[in-house]
């Protein structure tokens, strides 16, 4: 049986962080949280989930935040570099060093260009394309979303 108190702190921590989703698996048990992003923020949908059936939370709207909007358009040709996950967005190895990338600064398939930090783990993220960066999309420490545009790029 899952513990409600871990339940809420789960919940507490997906808002905290600014997280749409996030699932566990403990031996047979599993729970999947998912808070909604594109409809309305009325609610927070959580499921428990084990071999022998499945139980549904109640909605929590206190709890329930809207996502980030993404840019209208990408115009003029630029093309952008998108999260592969949730996570926090870093721009630098550490707070002392300069930013992996900055506006105006050339990028190659294979450059790191951030790090994104989910649930402890550091994931450098890389360009696939090479080409100046025109924007950057996000602030330093902020939670993103999965596919959420990190930077706009002009192709070169």
């Amino acid at each position: 049986m899952l513990d409600i108190n871990k339940i809420r702190q789960l919940i507490e921590m997906m808002v905290s962080h600014d997280l749409v989703e996030i699932s566990l698996r403990d031996g047979e048990e599993e729970i999947s949280l998912r808070r909604p992003h594109a409809a309305s923020p009325e609610s927070l949908a959580a499921t428990a989930a084990n071999p022998g059936g499945a139980a549904s939370a109640p909605s929590i709207p206190a709890l329930a935040k809207e996502a980030p909007a993404a840019p209208a358009s990408i115009d003029d040709g630029l093309m952008d570099i998108r999260s592969p996950m949730v996570g926090t967005f870093y721009a630098s190895p550490d707070p002392d060093s300069p930013p992996f990338v900055s506006v105006g600064g050339m990028v190659g398939p294979g450059t790191v260009v951030c790090i994104l930090e989910a649930m402890k783990v550091y994931n450098e993220i890389k360009s696939e394309i090479a080409g100046r960066v025109e924007r950057v999309l996000v602030k330093n420490a902020q939670a993103v979303e999965y596919d959420q545009p990190l930077f706009l790029i002009r192709p070169q």
